[in-house]
């Protein structure tokens, strides 16, 4: 009697390393990687990870990104699924592959040759990216945080900035010691209350020609009419009297026409100079998902998703994360582009995979909104929590909405490690930190 040849593996090829396309990779590979009956594989266009909500800290200087980046391949092998390094540049739903980018080195040398991949199930959560709404000067002299480096980048800037103005023969120049955030968003805002401590970090390593209270001024700026407009009124009230008693300068209600190299122009003709500016006033989806062979997008080309988190036009395809727009019943807009719903999409879809696999029906994605905690450095943290059983959200600060905070990062690690790793990994880096400066000094 002839045998009977085993399937091949369902190939499950995940587009975007950021919260939810690495978390669903190891998801996967543990589940059906490690048992074979899946192919799992991740392309991504940068080797290594950062959870998101952490940029605002590096740019700040209060974290070293090298103690919380995660290697791409490591993982890969550790949790039994592929990395493939490189991006996304188009799709052929025909013949259902993957086409990615050559990549080069810094020397211009080819990494790894243009290529494309097959796929049975294809997930795209490849994230957002800044929406500058086309104000001008925004790509040549602002600053975005999406990415590690360019958080980085920022902090290179601005303790360049504060030794220069220290090595300098004359006094400190006017702006010259200036920041100007533009979009009062969670990011922004979390950013200048930590810029207010680590700016004051750096001078006080012998910079004494620089004075903080009289040389350094952080704006943050609005186009809404209060700082935090996608959240409760009280968190935005208790946020901006805690920034104010600061010092950092709030500007609600002001659009902003032109960055230059000076400077911010608002709309009203007023100029506010400055030496650093940070774009954070908005996000869309990358532009090369519009059209991607004929996917459906919205009109900040988010992939239209239906509640199963499949593309409306292409069951075989998935989108999750900031790139998705997945519906949220009994809400005129989807579900909004945050961690924790990256962290549920990636949850839900390393369930239902298997189920597709198996040739079972899809479950319709249920996001559960928790809340919003916005934490502010080493003063506070203020939030909203939703509580389950009344029904109702209930407003939280200080100690309590603090270790709320930091749990939402627990659970992503949790997600990458396991329990043991994360703990054993925090106990290692609170020892570490112990014989550093507490702000990053280069």
């Amino acid at each position: 009697m002839p045998e009977i040849s085993a399937l091949p593996p369902h190939r499950i090829v995940v587009v975007g390393g950021g919260a939810a396309g690495l978390e669903l990779a190891t998801a996967l590979g543990d589940g059906l990687g490690k048992r074979k009956r899946a192919e799992i594989t991740l392309i991504e266009k940068t080797r290594t990870h950062l959870w998101k909500p952490l940029l605002h800290s590096v740019a700040a200087g209060s974290m070293d990104p090298s103690e919380h980046e995660l290697n791409y391949l490591a993982q890969a092998h550790w949790h039994h699924f592929r990395f493939r390094f490189g991006e996304m540049t188009g799709l052929s739903r025909a013949e259902h592959r993957v086409h990615v980018t050559q990549t080069r080195d810094e020397e211009g040398r080819e990494i790894t040759p243009p290529r494309s991949f097959p796929y049975d199930t294809l997930v795209i959560a490849v994230g957002s990216v800044t929406n500058d709404f086309g104000t001008p000067g925004v790509a040549r002299h602002a600053i975005p945080l999406e990415t590690a480096e360019q958080a980085a980048r920022f902090n290179r800037r601005l303790v360049n900035a504060c030794i220069r103005a220290h090595a300098q023969p004359g006094p400190v120049r006017p702006g010259q010691l200036h920041v100007a955030i533009i979009g009062a968003g969670a990011t922004g805002t979390e950013l200048a209350a930590e810029l207010y401590q680590s700016v004051r970090e750096v001078v006080s390593y012998g910079l004494d020609r620089v004075d903080p209270e009289r040389d350094v001024r952080i704006v943050l700026i609005e186009a809404a009419d209060r700082i935090l407009p996608a959240l409760p009124s009280r968190i935005s009230e208790a946020t901006r009297s805690l920034l104010e008693r600061l010092g950092v300068e709030i500007r609600a209600g002001s659009r902003v026409s032109e960055v230059t190299a000076e400077g911010v122009l608002l709309a009203s003709g007023e100029f506010i100079p400055a030496e650093l500016v940070v774009w954070s006033a908005g996000v869309k989806a990358p532009d090369s998902l519009r059209g991607f062979d004929g996917l459906e997008t919205n009109r900040i080309n988010q992939l239209v998703a239906l509640p199963t988190l499949q593309t409306t036009r292409d069951g075989d395809i998935f989108a999750i994360g900031d790139c998705a727009a997945v519906p949220w019943p009994g809400h005129a807009e989807p579900v909004p582009p945050r961690a924790q719903a990256a962290h549920q999409e990636a949850s839900h879809l390393a369930r239902q995979l298997p189920r597709r696999i198996a040739g079972e029906k899809l479950l319709p994605f249920e996001y559960r909104d928790f809340g919003s905690l916005v934490s502010l450095g080493k003063y506070t943290t203020v939030g909203n929590l939703m509580g389950t059983l009344v029904g109702k959200s209930f407003f939280i600060e200080g100690a309590i909405a603090r270790l709320m905070y930091r749990s939402l990062y627990k659970m992503h690690e949790r997600a990458l490690h396991g329990t043991a790793a994360t703990v054993l990994g925090s106990f290692g880096r609170g020892l570490a930190r112990r014989a550093q400066p507490p702000v990053k000094l280069h």
